[in-house]
């Protein structure tokens, strides 16, 4: 008999205190009714608001082997933190996902079903297929976010509609891999994991989620990161 699945998902977090508790439970309460085992490794880089200390309250209430705490000394990036998170994961998958309920759980089930009736390496959350859709967010933010999938997908030719998703279920040992070789640390890191994923022949497949904006706290996206963005495309075409 294989052995049962066990589902890791990676929380980097920065201010989350008011977002943690919930979105935790409704991490639980999703692999707790679809009978899936899970672990919960929270990656926290010195939250000035306090997120750590809920978290330390999350892990008592939950336990040790469901909430798992990694925090950092400060805010060194989102990339450096699913690796960080990667090193303590004993899950056979890995699921990546914002604390912000930008990413809901109850699409979890589904992007687990796609994996396995496909038995496909990476299954990426999209937003721009299928019934797939963006909430919350103004004009000037779609556009931006759809012209950085366009410049993404004219540049690389990756195959995959949502290459800035963040929202994504992997292979561990498929991400241990496809880590070792990515560079980039900022916004630019889930667009290089996807792109290096797919030079190295794995199957990936998509699944239609729901995007909604954050619920509390402020976007971290700025102009840096969208010149930082565009800067990692050129790269990349250069390089893979």
């Amino acid at each position: 008999m294989a052995p049962k699945e066990k589902y890791t998902v990676i929380l980097p977090t920065y201010n989350e205190r008011r977002n943690l508790p919930i979105i935790i439970w409704l991490l639980n309460r999703t692999f707790t009714e679809n009978n899936l085992d899970y672990e919960i490794i929270v990656v926290d880089d010195a939250s000035p608001d306090g997120t750590l200390a809920i978290a330390q309250q999350l892990q008592n209430l939950y336990g040790p082997k469901r909430i798992v705490l990694r925090p950092r000394s400060g805010k060194l990036g989102l990339g450096t933190a699913y690796v960080h998170g990667l090193r303590s994961a004993s899950g056979t998958f890995v699921i990546i996902m914002d604390a912000d309920f930008s990413h809901h759980p109850k699409f979890i089930p589904s992007m687990i079903a796609t994996q396995r009736r496909t038995n496909c390496d990476i299954v990426t959350g999209t937003r721009y297929a299928g019934d797939g859709g963006v909430y919350g967010w103004d004009l000037k933010r779609k556009m931006v976010s759809r012209g950085a999938n366009l410049v993404a997908d004219t540049v690389l030719r990756p195959g995959v509609s949502d290459m800035t998703g963040s929202f994504r279920l992997y292979r561990r040992e498929v991400l241990e891999k496809v880590m070792g070789v990515t560079e980039s640390k900022g916004y630019t890191f889930q667009m290089e994991l996807m792109t290096r994923a797919k030079g190295m022949g794995y199957k990936v497949e998509e699944c239609p989620i729901s995007f909604v904006d954050r619920v509390y706290g402020e976007s971290k996206l700025g102009g840096e990161e969208i010149v930082e963005y565009l800067k990692g495309v050129l790269s990349l075409w250069v390089k893979v």
